[in-house]
């Protein structure tokens, strides 16, 4: 099972889909929580020069209140990361499945939201 759902957006920027990506999050009802600049990250800290990639840390509030309520410390695998990074001919976007992440915890009524929310950004995905 892929962990993650993938699509690559050919001829487009870092800049362009991670714009596209905030509208699609936002349409499919979440909201940027953070924002990691690996590449910035890694040239500061190691000297390394890297393609671009960022990690956007998504969040749904209606289903992130949903799974806490089932699973006090599910917190720890929130938010819903995104990956935007710069490949060959363009930017390929990468979202966490939650029910691949989600296998660790037994609860199926908590399994079922995590189901949910990967149709949620399979669509975000999709419309990018």
């Amino acid at each position: 099972m892929s962990y993650t759902i993938d699509r690559t957006i050919a001829g487009a920027g870092l800049d362009e889909v991670d714009a596209r990506t905030r509208k699609a999050l936002a349409d499919q009802g979440f909201g940027v929580l953070t924002e990691i600049d690996v590449r910035a990250t890694m040239k500061k800290k190691l000297d390394l020069d890297i393609p671009g990639y960022r990690i956007l840390g998504a969040c749904n509030p209606r289903m992130a209140h949903q799974a806490i309520g089932l699973e006090p410390r599910v917190g720890a695998m929130l938010p819903c990361n995104v990956i935007l990074r710069e490949v060959a001919g363009g930017t390929e976007v990468s979202a966490i499945d939650p029910v691949a992440s989600m296998q660790a915890i037994d609860n199926d009524p908590l399994k079922a939201v995590a189901g949910g929310v990967r149709d949620m950004l399979a669509r975000v995905v999709a419309a990018i």
